[in-house]
């Protein structure tokens, strides 16, 4: 079931792409060119489609309609609008639930060095945690981990793959 929602976000992500994002590559993390280069893509799971039954399930959902993972340009831990928008749904629900607390791993496509990815990592949990505390989220209850390129959603190496290891996911400790 995994394997068939991973094909299927990844056939919604190249639906939704305007433009190619295969024009070469720019060292650590990413490609150059396409829509990804230009800024943080930021976009949500929702977006791409969550399986049914994946609500509060930890497969893209955070909680029923709230989308748990946000994504990242190429070497970018920059919040693009819509990033923000699903970090706001997160803090909501957060602060409906305020016994609950979260813990945030940042990751980074397969792409260049373990220390590079870590780094990045760590710096896009943090801009999501940040972000949650800018809110109105006590940060006691928000832990981050980076996991770098170890923990990929989408196997491949892909444009598209990539695209959806950039990330920051928020799960429930």
């Amino acid at each position: 079931m995994r394997r068939l929602w991973i094909v299927f976000a990844a056939a919604a992500l190249l639906a939704a792409c305007t433009s190619d994002d295969t024009a070469g590559t720019s060292g650590a993390g990413g490609t150059a060119g396409g829509p990804a280069a230009a800024g943080n893509i930021g976009v949500d799971s929702s977006a791409l489609g969550t399986p049914a039954g994946a609500e509060g399930s930890g497969a893209g959902m955070l909680a029923p309609g709230v989308a748990d993972r946000v994504l990242f340009a190429t070497d970018s831990s920059v919040l693009a609008p819509d990033a923000r928008a699903t970090l706001e749904r997160q803090a909501a629900w957060l602060q409906q639930n305020p016994r609950i607390a979260v813990q945030i791993s940042g990751n980074a496509d397969e792409r260049g060095t373990e220390e590079y990815n870590l780094a990045l990592g760590e710096r896009r949990a943090s801009a999501a945690r940040d972000y949650l505390v800018s809110k109105g989220v006590q940060g006691s209850r928000i832990s981050t981990i980076s996991y770098g390129k170890d923990r990929p959603v989408a196997l491949g190496s892909t444009p598209d793959a990539w695209a959806l290891n950039r990330n920051a996911i928020t799960a429930q400790r």
